[in-house]
């Protein structure tokens, strides 16, 4: 059990963590949340990277700001930027990663190093330096990295980022595979990797957690409430201005607008079926406030 209480940081003026706490056990957990609400910093903190200004995280009830080498020693993480050395190959530079994570025996890293590179598809481009790779190419890398040594926590911050279509989903794949025994933080803004993988969540925004529970739980709180219409470009703020606005998408030459409302708006607007999407946008913009039962564990 990864436990996180009332933890705060600042950078100056800004408040990037405020007041957070959240219980992780085994599986997957999706952070999700837009650019700025706090993800990275909080990831950071997990990671021991940085100490929170106030608050506690404990690992199986061992204070991992005091004792840092307990997170370190189990830990994997895949941060949003990562360098490499830029002479080394993949082979080489995954190895050298091996070693520091303490895998000894020369076999039992061949052997770990070769799946993994396998199950990221980059089997073939073991030999290569991983500077030459390709921004996807290195997020593969990065995610055979993290997965070295086999650890029992794993943080991986905006991890699709850069992949195409199939590697996405060869990704998610196994990341799924790996959630059976393993707790997974996976932050992102891109609500279809929560959507698809996480049956636990929440929304971060602000430095706060503002919302916490399964994907349905989180949809259940609007539905039936969301209506949708087709619109000129020109009457975009006159909608925001006069409704529970969610999201806009370009469609066709048309503006396709999401709006909550309890009963219809009027003319021409349908009631859209509800996704994990306009949840996320309700309690962003808070139409939809979180309540105590969404908290728990």
């Amino acid at each position: 059990m990864l436990s996180i209480r009332a933890i705060n940081k600042r950078f100056g003026d800004v408040h990037a963590l405020n007041n957070v706490s959240l219980d992780l056990k085994p599986g997957l957990f999706g952070l999700l949340g837009p650019n700025g609400a706090g993800k990275s910093t909080l990831m950071r903190t997990l990671a021991t990277l940085q100490k929170p200004d106030e608050g506690t995280i404990t690992y199986n009830g061992v204070n991992i700001v005091d004792n840092p080498d307990v997170m370190r020693s189990t830990l994997g993480y895949l941060p949003q930027d990562f360098g490499v050395y830029p002479r080394m190959s993949a082979l080489a530079l995954l190895d050298h990663i091996a070693i520091l994570k303490g895998i000894t025996n020369k076999k039992a890293r061949e052997e770990q190093i070769m799946a993994l590179l396998e199950n990221v598809n980059l089997i073939t481009h073991r030999t290569a330096s991983v500077a030459t790779y390709s921004g996807g190419m290195r997020q593969r890398f990065g995610v055979a990295q993290a997965l070295l040594g086999n650890p029992k926590v794993l943080i991986v911050d905006e991890p699709t980022a850069g992949l195409d279509p199939f590697e996405r989903q060869r990704f998610l794949d196994l990341l799924s595979e790996a959630g059976e025994n393993k707790i997974i933080l996976l932050s992102t803004h891109i609500v279809e990797d929560v959507r698809d993988l996480c049956p636990d969540m929440a929304i971060m925004g602000k430095g706060q957690i503002i919302a916490r529970g399964a994907p349905e739980s989180l949809i259940d709180k609007i539905r039936g409430k969301v209506w949708r219409k087709t619109i000129e470009k020109s009457e975009l703020d006159a909608i925001k201005d006069a409704h529970k606005f969610l999201n806009s998408r370009y469609l066709m030459g048309g503006v396709v607008v999401s709006i909550l409302s309890e009963s219809s708006p009027g003319a021409e607007w349908e009631k859209g079926e509800e996704t994990l999407e306009d949840g996320y946008f309700a309690y962003l913009n808070g139409h939809v406030v979180d309540t105590p039962a969404l908290r728990a564990v």
